[in-house]
């Protein structure tokens, strides 16, 4: 018992914290609740939707000064039409209109299954200009059953009254045996607060999942 006592107060300082050498990867049970500072500026799910076959899914609660960034990821979002676009939009009125202005920028890369296709560029012709449009986040998405699209999108400080509201989306999607990233990024100019965000097809219903996360 004796050597074993020494053993643990080598691994102890003179001030009582434990070295590293005393801490491994053994598990621990009936843990219910952390510490206040666990975790406490990471990453936290607020909430997720479920499309089937819907026209859009909106986020109207759960938007405030808590986070200072939120995070929504797409999860095998596939629209009923061949060839459509995935848009955002964003609303500072809790949902009652979706209609934000916002300027932004839009470049692409796609590689075919064959090897025998690539492209990088950048596509102008999906750029807003201080339009209050929604905005393609990712386009020419494929139904197939192996098709679709998934991605995230960071927007940053909603319910700042000062600044505008920076976000940067990143999605991929199948088609056709092609993948093709798009890298979407822009503002929404505006010093009101946003209090809720829509996702929806351009011309389609669509499934799949959409999670919103906090980030403190």
């Amino acid at each position: 018992m004796g050597a074993i006592a020494r053993s643990a107060a080598n691994l102890v300082t003179t001030s009582g914290v434990w070295l590293k050498g005393g801490v491994n990867n053994a598990s621990m049970d009936s843990i219910t609740t952390l510490p206040s500072a666990a975790g406490a500026d990471g990453i936290t799910l607020i909430s997720s939707q479920t499309a089937s076959s819907s026209a859009s899914i909106s986020f109207t609660s759960g938007i405030t000064s808590t986070y200072k960034a939120y995070k929504f990821v797409f999860i095998n979002v596939k629209p009923a039409t061949n060839n459509d676009e995935f848009f955002f939009n964003a609303s500072t009125d809790s949902g009652s209109n979706y209609n934000v202005t916002k300027t932004t920028t839009l470049f692409q890369a796609y590689h075919d299954e064959a090897d025998t296709d690539t492209n990088l560029s950048y596509q102008t012709n999906f750029d807003l200009a201080q339009s209050t449009d929604f905005l393609s986040i990712s386009h020419n998405v494929g139904n197939g059953a192996d098709e679709g699209c998934s991605g995230s999108m960071i927007l940053f400080n909603p319910s700042s009254t000062t600044y505008v509201k920076h976000f940067i989306c990143s999605t991929n999607n199948s088609n056709n045996a092609y993948t093709q990233n798009h890298y979407v990024a822009g503002y929404c100019n505006t010093t009101s607060a946003i209090n809720a965000v829509q996702f929806k097809m351009s011309s389609s219903n669509f499934d799949g999942k959409i999670y919103m996360y906090g980030i403190k």
